[in-house]
């Protein structure tokens, strides 16, 4: 579909094509990225009714949804949409929005998430016992699970020193990720 005279209806569906490259109103709501998705079941919203919702400039349901922050990324919609929509891409696309604005519905998922890209970013992988102490700084759950911890300690399943992996350079991808970001915007 040619976009370059795309009236656009909804801002929130032109914000997310903006940002990346999917046109919600390709959509024809056949259902198949709703019945193939394997957290469905566990979803406020259906992938198909937050597709109808981007379209309808439906924002605060959109943005306050559960629907995208448990998005698998498994790709499984996909695959299966006939219009090749990537809606795993369009699901992506709503958690930063929702992130830059604030309204996750799930902030300890969205604080998990803050959370491990700053561990990837410092450490250039993941380190478990940091991924878990920025998120109970974050969550201000400070005791919660402390007894697991000292189990995962006792087993040597928690490395007390992080193992660095090529920080720079993960580093480095991840500042022209963020110079990229700014020049869209």
């Amino acid at each position: 579909m040619d976009t370059a005279n795309q009236v656009w209806v909804s801002s929130l569906a032109r914000e997310i094509y903006e940002r990346s490259g999917e046109n919600v109103y390709l959509c024809f709501q056949c259902q198949k990225c709703s019945s193939g998705c394997p957290l469905n079941f566990a979803m406020d919203y259906t992938p198909a009714q937050i597709l109808e919702a981007v379209r309808l400039d439906q924002e605060s349901l959109v943005l306050g949804s559960k629907t995208a922050w448990l998005c698998a990324s498994c790709e499984t919609c996909t695959t299966r949409c006939p219009q090749e929509l990537d809606l795993a891409k369009v699901m992506d696309t709503i958690k930063m929005v929702s992130l830059e604005k604030g309204t996750s519905a799930l902030p300890k998922v969205s604080s998990f998430y803050k959370s491990f890209l700053q561990d990837l970013k410092f450490f250039g992988r993941i380190y478990e016992l940091g991924l878990m102490m920025w998120l109970k700084l974050k969550t201000r759950e400070f005791t919660k699970d402390m007894g697991l911890g000292m189990e995962m300690m006792k087993r040597r399943n928690l490395k007390l020193i992080p193992h660095f992996v090529r920080p720079r350079e993960v580093q480095r991808i991840f500042n022209k990720v963020e110079e990229l970001e700014r020049s869209i915007k």
